[in-house]
């Protein structure tokens, strides 16, 4: 018995590492490496990277992507993106959109009840929550599509 955790699907930086292994695994495949070839041109070690594409390691460090994506030759960002250190363009606009109309309904001085927060943050989906609420009470619609 090894004295390496197992770990199975744990949600990292927004992405289950089951799908980034996959992901990273369905890359080398593609470019038709081995993971000793991989381990030369990127300078990551065969080891780590099995472990990686077989989810018991977490996605690495953005460093490590960067030389990745070289070898892999897609961009550094795709590699970010899968590993859930940054989020596609959708995801930010959306994010923006929930934001601006969180704002909005906070500040509506005719929708006073409930909307002044004391201390503490709110997630996305509470932020989201509100405004649904503010639409409904109001009448008004602030998110479309989002």
């Amino acid at each position: 018995m090894s004295n390496l955790a197992i770990v199975n699907e744990i949600d990292y930086h927004g992405l289950a590492m089951d799908n980034f292994g996959s992901y990273v695994r369905s890359l080398r495949k593609a470019t038709g490496l081995t993971l000793k070839q991989v381990e030369k041109e990127a300078r990551v070690s065969n080891a780590y990277l099995s472990q990686i594409e077989r989810s018991l390691r977490k996605p690495p460090h953005p460093d490590i992507l960067k030389r990745l994506a070289r070898v892999y030759q897609v961009t550094h960002r795709e590699l970010l993106i899968a590993a859930g250190y940054l989020e596609e363009e959708s995801q930010q606009i959306k994010r923006q959109q929930i934001e601006n109309a969180f704002q909005h309904a906070t500040t509506d001085p005719k929708f006073k009840q409930g909307t002044r927060l004391k201390g503490g943050r709110l997630s996305l989906d509470a932020k989201r929550f509100i405004v649904e609420m503010y639409e409904k009470m109001t009448g008004r619609k602030l998110l479309e599509g989002a």
